[in-house]
């Protein structure tokens, strides 16, 4: 029998990276600029790259993961 679900309602934290760097090193403790300037930032999967305009997650135990603008607003809003 296939069961329908719902997301439970979570209350997160998260920035979207414009490259702009200083609240982005101040919100993502555990994230690295490389030498290029590209953004990088360790999560529970190992070190993952955030493009421009993607959002950085705080999850509800304090990991940090990217996620795409359009995913990200399909599936949160700001409160």
């Amino acid at each position: 029998m296939i069961n329908k679900y719902r997301k439970k309602p979570v209350i997160i934290e998260a920035m979207q990276f414009t490259g702009n760097v200083a609240p982005f090193e101040v919100f993502v403790s555990c994230g690295r600029y490389s030498d290029d300037g590209t953004f990088y930032i360790k999560t529970a999967e190992g070190e993952m790259h955030v493009s421009l305009n993607d959002y950085v997650i705080k999850g509800i135990k304090g990991e940090f993961y990217p996620c795409k603008p359009d995913i990200f607003e399909m599936t949160y809003e700001k409160i």
